[in-house]
C-alpha cells in the first residue's frame, strides 16, 4: 500500500478522451489533486493505431491535471482495454515451507497458477486470486498467518497482446512519463463505483466507453470474468452523424445535450438545431428522432453484452443487480433501457466517497480534494487506476510483463521487477 503523502497517477486513454488523474494518499483514503483530460485521436476501439497523436493527447491531458495539481508527474498507471482481452480461470499449487502461510508462500502459489501455455505474442497482465484452498480446506480469501503443509489457489488470468500494451507503454514513454503497471479497465472501474456490498453479494458491472464496452461479474468480493465487446459510444455517435446529416464532432455534442437511450422518454413535440455539413444551412429535427436513431445502437450494445455476460455461466452469482458506468452510461435512459433488457436492478455509477479497494491494505476515496469533479461516470476508470495504485504494491504485480523497449530512454518497470525476483529467489 502507497505510504501517506505520496501522489498516485491514473492515466485513461481511450478511444475519444484521455483523462489524467492526479491523487494524494491521506489518513482519511485518497483525496483527488489534479484532473486533466483531452481528446483522443490516436485510438482505435482501445487500440493505439496512432503514436503521434496518442502521446500529444497523453501530454495534454497530464500537463492539464499538474496545472491543477501543482505537482510534477514522473509515472502512471496505465489502463488497457480491446478485443484482445482475454480471461481464463487456472489453478496453482504448492508445499508450506514453515507450515504458516507467509508473503512467498501466496507468491509462489500464484506463479504456478500462472504457468500455463499461452501464445509467444501474449503476455499475463493480472493473476486474480478467487479462492485459496489450505489442506482442502476452501473459501479462504486472505491465507496469511493460517497453517498448513499445502496450499492450492484459484485464479483469474488475465492476458492481452504484447503488441497493445507496448505501444501504450510506448505513447507514455515519449511523453516522458515512466508506467508503474498497466491495468486491466474494467478492474480498475470497478474500484471506483463498486460498493464493497455489492462485490460481496455478487454484480454486473457494464462500462460502456467510447470504443469499448467492458464487461465484469464480482461473485463473493471477486472478480470472477472478464469479457470485452468492441463496440461502445463511438458508434452511437457516428449513428447520429448519419442519421442527422452533420459532422461526427456536433453529432457528439447532440448526443449529449440531447440524447436519450429510450424514445418513450421524449416529449414528441421537442425540436433541436442540427448544424449542417460544411456550407449547408443548420436543420430542425425532432428530439424523438434523435433517440429513434440512438436507441436500436444501444439495445444492440447491451444484448450483445447479454449474450457474452450469459455465456459465462455466472450471471446467476450477479444477486446485487447490474451497475454501469463510462461514458456513455451518463445519457438519459441508459439504467431504463438496460433494466428492460435484462430485467435486473440497474443503477449508474460514478466515483463517489467510501468506494475503493476492500481486504488487508484497502484505500478509499476521501471526500477531499476535487472529489465532486470526478463525481461522473466519465471518470471511473482513471479514479479506479489511482486507488489500483494507491493499494498495490509494484513488487507484486505481474513479473511476466517486461515493457522496456529496445531504443527507449528508459527502463520498463518489469524489467525491474524481473531482477527482483531473480534475485530473490
Amino acid at each position: 500500500m502507497a505510504e501517506i503523502g505520496e501522489v498516485i497517477v491514473g492515466l485513461d486513454i481511450g478511444t475519444t478522451k484521455v483523462a489524467a488523474i492526479i491523487g494524494e494518499v491521506t489518513e482519511g483514503g485518497v483525496d483527488i489533486i489534479g484532473v486533466g483530460t483531452s481528446p483522443s485521436d490516436g485510438l482505435r476501439q482501445g487500440v493505439v493505431v496512432n503514436i503521434e497523436a496518442t502521446t500529444n493527447s497523453i501530454s495534454q491531458a497530464v500537463m492539464e491535471a499538474e496545472q491543477m495539481a501543482a505537482v510534477e508527474v514522473q509515472s502512471v498507471y496505465v489502463g488497457i482495454a480491446g478485443g484482445h482481452i482475454r480471461g481464463f480461470n487456472s489453478l496453482g499449487q504448492v508445499s508450506m515451507r514453515n507450515r504458516e502461510v507467509g508473503e512467498e508462500d501466496v507468491a509462489r502459489v500464484l506463479e504456478q497458477a500462472k504457468a500455463v501455455n499461452i501464445p509467444l505474442d501474449r503476455q499475463i497482465i493480472h493473476t486474480l486470486p478467487l479462492e485459496y484452498m489450505i489442506d482442502g480446506q476452501g473459501q479462504i480469501r486472505d491465507p496469511i498467518g493460517m497453517s498448513g503443509v499445502r496450499m492450492e489457489v484459484r485464479a483469474h488470468v488475465i492476458t492481452a497482446a504484447t503488441a497493445s500494451a507496448q505501444n501504450i507503454v510506448k505513447c507514455c514513454n515519449r511523453a516522458g512519463l515512466d508506467v508503474v503497471e498497466v491495468v486491466l479497465e474494467p478492474l480498475a472501474s470497478s474500484l471506483a463505483v463498486l460498493h464493497e456490498d455489492e462485490r460481496d453479494l455478487g454484480v454486473v458491472l457494464i462500462d460502456i466507453g467510447g470504443g469499448t464496452t467492458d464487461l465484469s461479474i464480482y461473485a463473493e468480493g471477486q472478480n470472477v470474468f472478464t469479457s470485452i465487446i468492441v463496440m461502445g459510444g463511438h458508434r452511437i455517435t457516428q449513428d447520429v452523424a448519419h442519421g442527422l446529416h452533420t459532422s461526427v464532432s456536433e453529432a457528439e455534442a447532440i448526443k449529449r445535450k440531447h440524447g436519450c437511450a429510450l424514445v418513450s422518454m421524449v416529449d414528441g413535440d421537442e425540436t433541436i438545431e442540427v448544424p449542417g455539413v460544411g456550407p449547408r444551412p443548420p436543420r430542425e429535427f425532432q428530439r424523438r428522432f434523435l433517440s429513434e436513431v440512438i436507441e436500436p445502437r444501444v439495445e444492440e450494445i447491451l444484448l450483445l453484452a447479454q449474450e457474452e455476460l450469459n455465456q459465462s455461466g455466472f450471471m446467476e452469482l450477479a444477486g446485487s443487480g447490474i451497475v454501469i458506468t463510462g461514458g456513455a452510461a451518463q445519457m438519459p435512459g441508459m439504467a431504463e433501457i438496460t433494466e428492460d433488457i435484462f430485467q435486473m436492478p440497474v443503477r449508474v455509477g460514478a466515483p463517489v466517497h467510501g468506494v475503493g479497494t476492500g481486504g488487508r491494505g484497502g484505500v478509499k476515496l476521501s471526500e477531499g480534494g476535487f472529489a465532486k469533479v470526478i463525481r461522473n461516470p466519465k471518470f471511473a476508470t482513471g479514479v479506479g487506476l489511482v486507488l489500483y495504485g494507491a493499494s498495490h504494491d509494484p513488487v507484486f504485480a505481474e513479473a511476466e510483463i517486461s515493457f522496456g523497449l529496445p531504443g527507449d530512454p528508459r527502463p520498463g518497470w518489469g524489467s525491474r521487477v524481473v531482477s527482483w525476483m531473480r534475485e530473490m529467489f
